[in-house]
């Protein structure tokens, strides 16, 4: 599957933090890459909040995954 690059570089700054910029790149469009950051961390709620709908083992770890993500939701439709 292909995705915008945009898409990516949202994947890759999730994944490496601090680390990421070595790996960014100039050019990306920030309304795109705001768009997709709050759809991944908004899937980044939805999965862990599934699992625990069911009889996942370690329920508190993905409780904490949901948590975390649903705060960086938030602060990104607040800022």
């Amino acid at each position: 599957m292909f995705f915008d690059v945009e898409w990516e570089h949202v994947f890759l700054q999730l994944r490496f933090g601090d680390q990421y910029s070595a790996l960014s790149r100039p050019g990306l469009d920030p309304a795109r890459f705001d768009l997709y950051m709050l759809a991944m961390r908004l899937s980044l709620v939805a999965g862990p909040l599934r699992l625990l709908d069911g009889d996942f083992p370690h329920r508190s770890v993905m409780q904490e995954i949901a948590e975390h993500n649903a705060k960086e939701a938030l602060a990104l439709l607040i800022s």
